[in-house]
């Protein structure tokens, strides 16, 4: 199980001023690139999962991920999660061919297959979007600053997984309005946002209105 706070921010001068106060802090910057794919009978959204591809850089490393039954409520992320890695020219081939998925010799593609039922009809790529996530390390949270690129406009997020959600939560905001930072829960995540096709609206510290009604968050994976 992934545990995350998630907390939205307005905009990229926003973006630039959490970059600058975390600055003595920072550990590696990271330039992904996020494919999604479904079984072509939508076995996988069909229970609430989502197979993902993530690329970093120019392809130096590819990781195959597989999640499901995410619930993101006050900015805590819970969600079913598991990773490994795949070499990343056998990626590339399968986001040019899904088909080539069913081929990989994977233990999570095993586990789709298996657990899921994605049959005959093979694999669909649903689109992704684009990543840049800097990395700090402060105060004992590993920090994740990220500007996510869609083909419909940007969004400001900051990501720390922890054990401690609630502790860590409230250290972060405590940062945040020290330094005169707005931000609000994130109430829907990055996946959901791609496959809405529209930015959630930001009015302020803890206004951020509803794109998706929040019966339906649910049901999609983060």
């Amino acid at each position: 199980m992934e545990v995350e706070v998630k907390i939205r921010l307005p905009d990229s001068s926003t973006h630039r001023a959490v970059s600058a106060l975390l600055s003595s802090f920072h550990r590696e910057t990271q330039r992904q690139q996020n494919l999604f794919f479904d079984g072509a009978a939508g076995e996988l959204s069909s229970r609430r999962a989502v197979l993902r591809l993530r690329f970093y850089g120019d392809d130096a490393r590819c990781v195959v991920s597989l999640k499901a039954k995410a619930i993101l409520v006050n900015g805590v992320s819970r969600v079913e999660e598991d990773e490994e890695e795949m070499e990343p020219s056998i990626g590339r081939d399968c986001v040019a061919d899904p088909s080539k998925l069913s081929e990989v010799d994977s233990r999570i593609l095993r586990r789709v297959r298996d657990e899921f039922g994605v049959g005959t009809g093979g694999f669909v790529c649903l689109g992704g979007f684009k990543n840049v996530r800097d990395v700090f390390e402060w105060k004992g949270l590993k920090l994740e600053l990220d500007e996510t690129m869609y083909d419909f406009g940007t969004c400001f997020e900051i990501e720390c997984e922890s054990s401690n959600p609630e502790e860590a939560k409230q250290v972060i905001e405590g940062f945040l309005k020290e330094n005169g930072i707005s931000y609000s829960d994130s109430e829907a995540s990055k996946f959901a946002i791609f496959r809405s096709g529209k930015l959630p609206q930001f009015k302020g510290n803890g206004e951020q209105v509803d794109i998706i009604p929040k019966d339906e968050l649910g049901n999609l994976a983060g």
